[in-house]
């Protein structure tokens, strides 16, 4: 349960932002939309690989 508190006098909408701001750090929405479709294992350990192979071409190119 996420608790926001709000101090007499401020804003509504700034409540709302912070309680958005909460809201996605706990990452809710993220797991709900990876969960609403099973990805087989070898899927997902190609779509690592990928990834590692992504961010080492951007650290090597940093480098030069």
């Amino acid at each position: 349960m996420i608790i926001v508190p709000v101090k007499d006098g401020e804003n509504i909408e700034r409540a709302l932002k912070k309680f958005k701001r909460k809201y996605e750090k706990t990452g809710v929405v993220k797991e709900l939309r990876r969960r609403q479709q099973f990805d087989k294992p070898s899927v997902l350990k190609r779509l690592k690989m990928e990834h590692a192979i992504y961010v080492q071409k951007l650290r090597t190119a940093e480098e030069l």
